[in-house]
């Protein structure tokens, strides 16, 4: 039984549960078959290629979400520790750098697991919500790193579709907006297809520096409506990704239910969400020569157990 909040603002919505059989992990990444990946590498033109990850460490700051510490990097090992004779070079003189990462799985560029959010006492495919406790046992991110996301890309550039730098802190993108820009970019979706959702809104973080961007921190994305969930169920789409911390417009106020979107689309459809990805250098490549769809390449890193993971997702052209 669901939350009458969550029933109110979702019933009657798709879902996937069962579609692939009560052991799926991976929801809606199964339309990925192997004809969709190959059709997708038809999609590589020119071999140019476009990291779509957020720089890890960077010296001004990295963008996270309220509440989530920063990524701290630090060396363990380099030149200043041999100098001090801290440490003593191996046999016939090797020496070599070493260092440590410690950040939050959400912390980045991302990908979630389908457990990583839900309402109710199941997750998605109706694997009992307890099976979190210590670790995710099911839906986790690593049966989804141990596949791999790779298929066609499609980018929807939203903020320049609507003439813009970026959305405005709050502003909401329903289903008719995505088709107005498909169609306005010429742009075709087609099942297994990986969603890019470009809003402009992560690199104001760099442009306007970090005092600046969490102030009236409210950010734009996709609103949801039963429309929207049918809008992407129709279509197929395995994976949705954007230049945001959440893809969406997480607002309580209005329906009386966090995270819409997390649950119609990701709890409901298995749509595997990437988070805070970096679009701009693909942008401008797409709007130079008018193509919006390349080859698209996810691999997150294969955590155990875990809710998410960091991830350098690649797009070839």
């Amino acid at each position: 039984m669901l939350p009458p909040a969550v029933e109110a603002a979702t019933a009657g919505g798709p879902t996937n549960w069962g579609r692939w059989g009560a052991d799926d992990e991976v929801g809606a990444l199964n339309h990925q078959t192997p004809a969709a990946v190959l059709a997708a590498a038809a999609e590589v033109r020119d071999g140019t290629t476009f990291s779509l990850a957020l720089p890890l460490g960077a010296e001004g700051g990295d963008p996270v979400w309220p509440g989530r510490a920063p990524a701290q990097h630090a060396m363990t090992l380099d030149d200043g520790v041999y100098a001090r004779g801290e440490a003593e070079p191996l046999a016939g003189g090797y020496r070599f750098a070493d260092d440590t990462l410690t950040t939050a799985l959400h912390g980045t560029t991302h990908c979630d697991a389908l457990g990583h959010a839900w309402c109710g006492d199941e997750l998605y495919n109706g694997f009992p919500a307890a099976s979190t406790a210590g670790g995710l046992q099911r839906a986790s991110v690593e049966p989804i790193a141990r596949r791999g996301i790779v298929g066609r890309g499609v980018l929807l550039d939203l903020a320049r579709h609507l003439g813009t730098a970026s959305l405005a802190p709050g502003q909401a993108i329903g289903a008719e907006t995505l088709e107005a820009c498909a169609a306005a970019q010429g742009t075709e979706l087609r099942s297994g297809d990986a969603l890019l959702l470009r809003t402009g809104w992560i690199p104001r973080f760099y442009r306007e520096g970090a005092e600046a961007f969490y102030r009236d921190f409210r950010e734009p994305g996709l609103r949801y409506s039963r429309e929207l969930a049918e809008w992407f169920a129709s279509r197929e789409i395995a994976s949705l990704v954007s230049d945001t911390f959440g893809n969406e417009v997480a607002e309580a106020e209005r329906t009386g239910l966090y995270g819409p979107v997390h649950i119609g689309l990701m709890h409901r459809l298995g749509i595997v969400l990437t988070e805070l990805a970096w679009l701009e250098q693909l942008a401008e490549a797409c709007q130079s020569d008018g193509r919006f769809s390349f080859l698209y390449v996810c691999a997150p890193l294969r955590i155990v157990g875990a809710t998410g993971a960091p991830a350098n997702p690649i797009a070839i052209r």
